[in-house]
């Protein structure tokens, strides 16, 4: 009986992971060449790099590889500067930008995007103050650091305005010429929580296991995605249904929280061919 049942369990998770593959429709591309060709820079850690083994590793890398497994696809990447990215797909030369795109109306005239995470600020503190962040606004009467000239610096400044606007405890500014200079500052108490982009954060916990932690919130929120060529529905088609497979399964969680990721996730992937389409 629990040999029969055990098979029959099995059957079931092999019918399941048929019926997500074939819920996964192939561009044409896809489907004639049995290959996912990506272009991909392989130089932003935390979503693309080469390891210390010169294997090609980042989270771009793993969702990509994972959404090509489940059409059966090998995955194929093609190292292309960004630069070169979308002039490269408004001339056919490949089908796949993989990369984090912010949409722009000038972007938008000649390619379409599949968002698959969103960017924002965020704020890191060492543990033992975390729980000290609290409230609809947090970060008054906290001493907060940021590299100088950066949408960090001039966010705080209207926090600042809104703390003193709501009669909150005074937010301090502190003002860093350098990324080394705030973590430092953070580390040695100078500081009780460093605002900056929420990839880079979320990578510098993982990589110093857990020294700077980030805390819930995310601050200038966009959506970021994946370029294809203006009108290549079968292709965004394809990797919308296929991200939103590795949602559903869990895929997408770990592998998003491998690296740090966790506050970038988001609910479901979206195409977008205008402006309107920003959620």
């Amino acid at each position: 009986m629990k040999k029969i049942l055990m098979t029959g369990i099995a059957a079931l998770a092999l019918a399941a992971t048929t019926a997500t593959a074939q819920e996964v429709p192939k561009s044409p591309e896809v489907a004639e060449t049995g290959k996912m060709v990506i272009a991909n820079t392989l130089e932003y850690a935390p979503f693309e790099f080469i390891d210390e083994n010169g294997q090609q590793v980042g989270a771009n890398i793993e969702l990509a590889a994972a959404v090509a497994k489940l059409m059966g696809a090998k995955l194929e990447v093609t190292r292309i500067p960004f630069p070169s990215m979308i002039p490269g797909l408004a001339a056919d030369r490949f089908r796949i930008a993989w990369e984090t795109f912010s949409a722009t109306e000038e972007r938008l005239k000649q390619v379409d995007f599949v968002m698959f995470l969103k960017s924002g600020l965020v704020v890191s503190t060492t543990p033992d103050k975390k729980a000290s962040f609290t409230g609809d606004m947090p970060l008054c009467g906290k001493r907060i650091g940021v590299i100088g000239g950066t949408v960090s610096d001039f966010l705080v400044d209207k926090l600042v305005a809104e703390c003193a606007a709501k009669g909150q405890p005074a937010l301090d500014k502190k003002v860093f010429l350098e990324g080394k200079d705030v973590i430092q500052a953070a580390l040695s108490d100078r500081i009780d929580g460093k605002m900056d982009d929420a990839t880079a954060s979320g990578y510098f916990e993982v990589t110093s296991k857990g020294q700077l932690v980030v805390l819930p919130g995310l601050y200038d929120e966009a959506p970021l995605g994946i370029a294809v060529k203006k009108g290549d529905t079968a292709t965004a088609t394809m990797l919308a249904d296929g991200l939103n497979a590795l949602i559903a399964d869990g895929t997408y969680k770990t592998v998003m929280e491998k690296y740090g990721l966790g506050t970038a996730m988001i609910d479901k992937a979206f195409i977008v061919d205008s402006m309107d389409d920003i959620k």
